[in-house]
C-alpha cells in the first residue's frame, strides 16, 4: 500500500507541480508572441547549439527532450519546414540520422535567448534569494541522482 504524502511533501509536490506548469505557460507564452517559437523549440534549438558541431543524432536529442522517437520527429516537422533545423544522414553511419542547427536555426536562438532569460529572472529567479536558489538547485539535482541510480539498478523496467 501506498504511503500518502504528509502536509509537508504535499504542499512541496504540489507548489512544484503548479509552479512548473505556470512558469512554462508563462515562458511558452512570452516565446510564442515575441519570437514564433514555442518553448519545445527553443529547447530544441539550445540542445543543438550546446552539441559539438551544433547536430546530434535524432535518437540522442529525443532522450534529452525526453521524447520517444515519433515525438521527436513531430517536435522536428514545423522547425524543418521553417527552415530552423535540417535532418541530415550521419556521415558515419547512414542509418543515423542527425539533427542539425541552421543559420535560421542559430538566428532565432539568438534573438530569442536574451528575452527568454530576462523571462526566467523575471519569472522564478527574481522572487528567489540566492541561497533559496542554492537550496533548489541541490535539491533538483538530488533528485536527478536517485532518479539515475533506481534507472541504472538491475531489473528496473523503467
Amino acid at each position: 500500500m501506498a504511503a500518502w504524502l504528509d502536509p509537508e511533501e504535499m504542499a512541496a509536490w504540489r507548489s512544484m507541480v503548479d509552479v512548473h506548469a505556470e512558469l512554462m505557460a508563462v515562458l511558452e507564452s512570452e516565446l510564442v508572441r515575441a519570437h514564433g517559437l514555442t518553448l519545445g523549440d527553443y529547447t530544441v534549438l539550445v540542445n543543438l547549439s550546446e552539441a559539438p558541431g551544433e547536430r546530434l543524432r535524432m535518437c540522442d536529442l529525443a532522450n534529452r527532450l525526453h521524447l520517444s522517437p515519433s515525438g521527436i520527429t513531430r517536435r522536428l516537422d514545423g522547425m524543418v519546414k521553417h527552415g530552423l533545423v535540417a535532418r541530415e544522414p550521419s556521415t558515419d553511419d547512414r542509418r543515423v540520422m542527425l539533427a542539425v542547427l541552421t543559420p535560421s536555426g542559430r538566428a532565432a536562438l539568438e534573438a530569442a535567448a536574451p528575452d527568454h532569460v530576462e523571462g526566467v529572472r523575471r519569472h522564478f529567479l527574481d522572487h528567489l534569494s540566492r541561497t533559496q536558489i542554492r537550496n533548489l538547485a541541490a535539491a533538483f539535482a538530488a533528485v536527478e541522482r536517485g532518479e539515475a541510480r533506481r534507472r541504472a539498478a538491475p531489473g528496473d523496467a523503467a
